[in-house]
């Protein structure tokens, strides 16, 4: 549940006219969801969210009218509306846009890359190698590592997809990086995509920035489902 109005931060309403009180609510709640500050199945009450934003029921209304359409909030039979919990389905539904995605990606990136586009992914590539203890800065490192080659596809489209696929992806607990033994095959994988883009071979990017992902989808799996 939310924490009650008097222990919770009130946010500031925003300023000016540039951006709307639904957009800043709609803002606010999703990196909230991203942060993990609001959790998978946690309850979303309106009149709550008013008090924790400072405006009122209408933008947090339209707020959560975009957020369900996006599947970040879902209505829970006998329970309201809900931060989105997901079933081994969605997790492999998921998983499998983000393959054609993050494949395109690479694959796109192989054919625009920069020399220096590909030195940024060289150096993360380096310093995630020194953090491969330390699943919280291997996530972090993994993010910019991909955030890398989107920039590298030239495709704003193709970005704009990823970053809301990644709404969705936040709400999976924890980081693949916890399975003993991942990170150090994830930066295997990590290699592989850098080689072939630094060759240019379209199709061996694409096919290794897929495999990346289905390996990463294995494992999240066994984390969420199998004991």
């Amino acid at each position: 549940m939310l924490m009650p109005p008097s222990k919770s931060p009130v946010m500031p309403a925003p300023e000016g006219e540039d951006l709307s009180r639904a957009e800043y609510a709609y803002v606010r709640i999703r990196q909230a969801i991203r942060d993990g500050n609001f959790k998978p199945g946690q309850r979303m009450r309106e009149t709550e969210l008013a008090e924790k934003f400072a405006v009122s029921r209408t933008p947090i209304r339209e707020a959560i009218r975009r957020l369900s359409g996006e599947g970040l909030i879902e209505d829970v039979a006998g329970r309201g509306l809900a931060v989105t919990q997901f079933t081994v389905a969605q997790v492999r539904e998921l998983y499998f846009l983000r393959a054609v995605l993050e494949g395109a990606a690479a694959s796109q990136a192989a054919q625009f890359a920069s020399p220096s586009e590909i030195k940024a992914m060289e150096e993360i590539h380096a310093l995630s190698r020194s953090a491969v203890d330390q699943p919280g800065e291997t996530a972090r490192l993994n993010l910019h590592f991909h955030r890398a080659i989107h920039a590298a596809a030239r495709n704003q489209y193709l970005t704009s997809a990823l970053e809301q696929l990644a709404d969705s992806l936040s709400l999976l607990p924890g980081t693949t990086f916890e399975v003993p033994g991942r990170a150090a095959v994830a930066l295997n994988e990590h290699r592989d995509i850098i080689a072939a883009i630094k060759k240019h071979d379209v199709a061996k990017a694409e096919a290794a920035a897929r495999s990346h992902i289905a390996m990463a989808c294995d494992t999240r799996i066994s984390m969420m489902f199998r004991s």
